[in-house]
């Protein structure tokens, strides 16, 4: 299974009933597609748009609706298209109970780097976008990456990028575990089927220690 697939259907897991869900650019957007059954929640999507399903077959899109990534959803019973203003009052306002967020880089403390990489001396891309209002109004904070790029830890002691939030954090999602941000650091709670507590360190720069019972990753 891709390792991106592998990370949206375990970040699917913590989609709790009732919960207004907000899916970030990238890996995040996937999530629509896994929603586990049984499970209703009210997925909302930065740039105006409010409970909607997974992406819609071949030749059944609409161009004029998409998540955060310009993709395409499904629009079900109960759908609302809305203008940038409103999305942001449900965001800043505090009504998001969830929002799940691709990173560049995350660190022990909790902290999230997922908007800039540089380009130039001085000179950052693509920009902030909404991220920096979820990270602060957002109740929980989910954020979903690679671990590694180029064998490179994308996981780290402390974050190299510009930050988008410190401490905002509460789950790390990768196609390789899962960890909880707790006050004594991060808590490896979940191994990916064939990985072990010693691979993960080695590719780990983040200081962790393992949970009295860690489980497998479960998709």
């Amino acid at each position: 299974m891709d390792p991106k697939e592998m990370i949206a259907r375990r970040a699917a897991k913590e989609l709790s009933n009732g919960e207004i869900v907000n899916l970030g650019f990238g890996i995040p957007n996937a999530v629509a597609n896994y929603v586990p059954e049984g499970v209703e929640v009210l997925l909302e999507a930065e740039n105006g748009a409010l409970v909607f399903g997974g992406a819609p077959k071949l030749g059944a899109d609409d161009p004029d609706i998409g998540n955060a990534g310009g993709l395409p959803i499904t629009m079900i019973p109960g759908s609302a298209c809305f203008d940038l203003a409103t999305s942001f009052c449900i965001i800043r306002g505090g009504h998001v109970n969830t929002t799940i967020l691709g990173a560049l880089e995350v660190d022990q403390e909790g902290n999230i780097a997922n908007w800039a990489t540089p380009v130039a001396p001085g000179k950052w891309s693509p920009g902030m976008g909404g991220a920096m209002d979820l990270v602060s109004g957002a109740k929980k904070v989910i954020a979903t990456l690679i671990h590694t790029v180029k064998g490179n830890p994308k996981i780290l002691k402390k974050c190299q990028l510009p930050l988008t939030g410190k401490g905002c954090v509460s789950k790390i999602i990768t196609e390789k575990c899962v960890f909880e941000v707790t006050p004594q650091g991060l808590m490896l709670t979940e191994l990916a089927e064939g990985v072990t507590v010693d691979e993960l360190r080695s590719c780990t720069e983040a200081e962790f220690y393992v949970a009295p019972t860690v489980t497998h990753y479960q998709l």
